[in-house]
């Protein structure tokens, strides 16, 4: 597995590399974004690990490059910032998780292996298939919803949470299993992010229209459906 970290603290960068290395990751380190990009287009790496705060083009920016370019690619962000807003921004940028620093290693070390392990699991389902409940379509081969043909503009976290819902649509889901298989990690009852992206999402795929799809359960959680 290759592993391109995009780090431009050489000590952090440095200590990654040694950690991954000792689990037989195969590890690229770039300082700053343009580097990165380069060896992205000439290599095919399995996950990327971003700071936000690099020189020239930032982490943010980077990831939305990437999920341009290589939307199949995992990346997980680090950052000393870790308000909701700007995990919500790295999300919103396609990380497929988010890490504080500091942080223990080994934590790392079991967020890159339920990434890659989901990564797999994608892989090998038919991924390709459309999802169709009513009225809503989604097109999985080319990332694209629509709601009685009419397109709807999504970021990829909340391509992400809908997919997860529709596929388990008339299923109450509680936060942790959303955190868990939207976001590959566990709730934080400290947080509010899962809530912030369900209104996000309720207000592009409900809000024009008179059926309503996506419901709260008050205590418990959420529920796709086209009536209770």
């Amino acid at each position: 597995m290759k592993i391109l970290i995009i780090e431009d603290n050489s000590r952090v960068s440095s200590l990654l590399k040694r950690g991954l290395e000792s689990q037989e990751y195969q590890v690229y380190i770039s300082e700053d974004a343009e580097d990165a990009i380069v060896l992205l287009n000439k290599i095919t790496f399995d996950l990327a690990i971003t700071d936000i705060m690099l020189p020239k083009m930032n982490g943010i920016e980077l990831s939305k490059w990437i999920k341009q370019k290589y939307p199949d690619l995992p990346i997980i962000m680090l950052t000393a910032l870790g308000t909701i807003d700007e995990k919500i921004e790295g999300f919103d940028a396609g990380a497929d998780d988010y890490m504080v620093k500091p942080f223990e290693i080994r934590e790392l070390f079991v967020r890159i292996k339920a990434i890659l392990q989901r990564r797999s699991i994608k892989n090998k389902e038919a991924y390709l298939t459309d999802l169709e409940y009513h009225e809503l379509r989604v097109d999985k081969k080319i990332n694209r919803v629509f709601r009685n043909e009419k397109e709807i503009e999504l970021t990829p976290k909340e391509f992400k949470l809908l997919i997860f819902l529709m596929s388990n649509a008339e299923r109450i889901l509680t936060r942790e299993e959303i955190a868990e298989n939207v976001w590959g990690n566990h709730f934080d009852t400290g947080t509010n992010y899962i809530d912030v992206y369900i209104a996000y999402l309720r207000k592009k795929i409900d809000k024009d229209f008179d059926q309503k799809l996506i419901h709260t359960k008050p205590g418990v959680g959420f529920i796709f459906a086209s009536q209770l």
